[in-house]
């Protein structure tokens, strides 16, 4: 009993640094070593860290979609076999190079990756790590790099949705969908109705936030969208689906409304009708949010320090559908595709 309490009060930063100098040892990772096959857990020798980088003892992973692409060879970047996926995190500091000034071992931190992100250590550059603030959980944190810098991004930075406007959100009850509704309802004090594909999905988003909901498997999203926004329909779209509904999401836009495209859910892309735009001054508009970090790195670290900021004062509550462990890797990216997870799905390193 003594030894334990010992430990308890030992500072993070020693425990932190004393299991790494003390193994040095091969540590855990998801590799993709055959592209559409699963993956597998092997063991991974460790390489030093450069100057600017920093070592990450990774706690939480999320798992994005793009994950799954990636290891299909089907997404826009295709890193050469064998390559651990996962672009985001979170974790505490291990070890930093010897030009690093941005945090320090023991630092609790998000982060995001060129996927190798799913292992028991990740090394990344230290311009891409963020500290999480003491009243945040390092579970609550690992959902805030992906779902909700996008979310911000989409809704302030293209959308410029103001107060009091009416959105419309898709996949409501997805990851991202929820931290569309869980920021625009509770910081821009908007008017939202989630569009999901069943009654369960429904429920949820409006727990959450939203304050009518739409069954889009049910009938016309347009029609029910004018009954509950009016003839005027919706300020603001922020679309996930794709296909048939980001056609309906378009007609059910006011006059100088935004549209915000962050994906294709649906498998669909579809053809913009161009005459819409222009009888009711309609913009329509995409979001890649992991390009902000080559294009313009401002706008995208201060999507990541505005969604921990929202969260450290209470203001945004993430959501989180499942947790698996490393060894269920394989089972949780058969959860993220057959969609049977609302909100964010983590892969738990601990």
């Amino acid at each position: 009993m003594a030894v334990r309490l010992c430990v308890r009060c030992l500072p993070p930063a020693w425990l932190c640094r004393q299991a790494w100098q003390g193994q040095g040892r091969h540590y855990r990772a998801a590799l993709c070593t055959e592209l559409k096959q699963p993956l597998t857990i092997q063991e991974v020798a460790p390489r030093p860290v450069g100057p600017q980088e920093v070592r990450v003892d990774v706690h939480f992973c999320g798992i994005n979609f793009a994950d799954i692409l990636v290891c299909r060879g089907q997404y826009q970047e295709k890193p050469p076999l064998p390559f651990t996926p996962g672009i985001e995190f979170s974790g505490a500091v291990l070890e930093t190079g010897a030009d690093v000034s941005t945090v320090k071992k023991g630092d609790r931190v998000i982060g995001v990756s060129n996927f190798h992100a799913m292992a028991e250590q990740c090394i990344t550059d230290q311009k891409t790590l963020w500290q999480i603030p003491e009243n945040i959980s390092l579970q609550d944190a690992a959902v805030l790099p992906v779902s909700y810098g996008t979310a911000i991004l989409a809704i302030d930075h293209r959308a410029r949705l103001q107060p009091g406007e009416t959105v419309l959100v898709t996949a409501a009850a997805g990851a991202t969908g929820l931290a569309v509704i869980d920021v625009a309802t509770n910081v821009f004090r908007a008017k939202v109705i989630a569009a999901a594909g069943s009654d369960e999905k429904c429920k949820l988003a409006m727990q959450r936030g939203a304050q009518f909901s739409v069954n889009y498997s049910q009938g016309s999203l347009k029609d029910a969208v004018k009954k509950l926004a009016g003839s005027g329909g919706v300020d603001v779209a922020i679309d996930m689906v794709g296909g048939d509904v980001f056609l309906e999401s378009l007609r059910s836009l006011a006059w100088e409304g935004r549209i915000v495209v962050l994906g294709f859910a649906g498998g669909n892309i579809a053809s913009l009708p161009s005459n819409l735009l222009l009888l009711k001054n309609i913009s329509a508009m995409g979001l890649y949010w992991g390009r902000y970090q080559h294009q313009d790195f401002a706008v995208f670290s201060k999507s990541m320090s505005t969604a921990l900021q929202y969260c450290q004062q209470g203001l945004i509550h993430p959501h989180i559908g499942a947790v698996f462990k490393l060894e269920k890797i394989n089972d949780a990216f058969l959860h993220v595709t057959q969609r049977k997870s609302t909100g964010k799905v983590l892969l738990s390193l601990k």
